[in-house]
């Protein structure tokens, strides 16, 4: 009897069942608690981990910015350098000074003519000759082109996200130099297109135009000027341009569009683009970067008058 005595006494009643389910919970709480703080104390980064995550960043930027720079260096082909072989053996029996002419300079007209050698000669043969006669001295100074100069319409700053200097040329300044006539303008042109040329690099060779028509007028349709500038552009400076910007284009510009459209070669026409007035901002920022955009166009960049860049 004793000994069932005791058995019953042993029993814990409901209560005692319910106090000690409570107290293991609240010890599986307080331990899961701990744990979940060690953790979170581990995950937390301290303030080496966060030098380091803000350098890979930093690192991270600066790869891809040199990848952009490396897609926009157009290095030659096995291809094309036996083409420039080829044709610099041509061109330098009729012209000796050709001798002087870097690889690149004479891709670019390899380029212009599809790799033609031999139509590529002799468009390069033909520029070195109008080089000779129309830029005697090897550049056009500021003194030979002061009315275009003192019209303030075309400027050079910045470069695009290509690397590719960058010049504005404000269309509605333009007028007709009876002055200096077409002669100075074209001297003109070619100090400009010079002066692009000079911020390139072999590899990233072309320049990028913004073209801006606002207050465009009749008065600023000059066509023997343009046609004459689009021959010098196209004939002796090919593989040049890269892209040309048309902005603010009034209705008007379509007459002098459609007399100038026939003379400019399939090459050059994939290379302009008209931008809507309501996309500027937004279609400039695509290729050129804020820092690097002209105020005027909701960029960062002061407008630098060509003679002073």
């Amino acid at each position: 009897m004793e000994g069932k005595a005791e058995a019953v006494t042993m029993k814990p009643n409901n209560d005692e069942l319910l106090s000690k389910q409570i107290m293991r919970q609240e010890a599986a709480a307080t331990e899961k608690q701990e744990i979940q703080m060690q953790c979170d104390d581990a995950m937390k980064p301290n303030d080496d981990e966060l030098l380091s995550k803000q350098r890979m960043k930093q690192e991270a930027v600066a790869t891809e910015k040199e990848g952009i720079h490396m897609r926009c260096d157009d290095t030659i082909t096995d291809q094309e350098m036996n083409k420039i072989e080829l044709m610099r053996a041509l061109v330098e029996k009729q012209d000796p000074s050709s001798k002087e002419v870097d690889d690149y300079a004479l891709r670019r007209f390899l380029r212009a003519r599809d790799l033609d050698i031999e139509k590529s000669a002799a468009m390069f043969l033909k520029y070195l000759k109008w080089r000779q006669s129309f830029v005697p001295k090897g550049s056009i100074s500021v003194s030979e082109i002061p009315n275009e100069i003192a019209q303030n319409k075309m400027f050079m700053q910045g470069e695009d996200k290509q690397g590719c200097p960058i010049a504005v040329v404000f269309g509605g300044r333009h007028i007709q130099n009876k002055l200096g006539g077409v002669e100075e303008f074209k001297r003109f042109i070619v100090f400009a297109l010079d002066k692009l040329c000079a911020r390139t690099s072999p590899g990233r060779e072309k320049f990028t135009i913004i073209g801006d028509l606002q207050n465009f007028g009749y008065c600023n349709s000059d066509v023997r000027a343009y046609l004459a500038a689009l021959s010098i552009v196209q004939d002796c400076y090919p593989e040049r341009l890269g892209k040309v910007l048309l902005v603010h284009v009034p209705y008007i510009f379509c007459t002098l569009w459609k007399i100038l459209y026939p003379f400019i070669d399939n090459h050059t026409k994939k290379k302009i683009m008209f931008v809507e007035n309501k996309r500027l901002t937004a279609t400039l920022l695509q290729d050129i970067d804020e820092s690097q955009l002209p105020e005027t166009y909701g960029g960062k960049m002061q407008l630098v008058p060509i003679q002073d860049a």
